[in-house]
């Protein structure tokens, strides 16, 4: 996979995979099976700080939207906090769109 620092493979609708979606058996998939998958809306720029954030919509639930900063969006997963997780970054591109 590429380096996910090129924001550039999160363009405005594509979908996105939450690290904590490796937490959900067959079980909670087939209930709801679009748990922790975000549609993403664009980058955005907060007016106050200049910060770049994420913006992006849940694809499950009551469908809220966030905004997340950029740099923390693209971050590695926390190995100290989720040592058993197997992906690399905090979000990726959904590879089954």
């Amino acid at each position: 996979m590429s380096d996910l620092q090129d924001r550039s493979v999160f363009t405005p609708g594509c979908i996105a995979q939450h690290f904590k979606r490796e937490t959900l058996d067959a079980a909670m998939l087939s209930a709801e099976p679009m748990q922790y998958l975000y549609e993403i809306i664009g980058i955005a720029e907060d007016t106050e700080s200049g910060q770049e954030l994420m913006v992006y919509r849940a694809l499950y639930g009551s469908r809220k939207m966030y905004a997340r900063p950029l740099d923390m969006f693209l971050s590695p997963v926390d190995r100290e906090k989720y040592p058993d997780i197997r992906q690399e970054y905090r979000f990726v591109p959904c590879e089954n769109q």
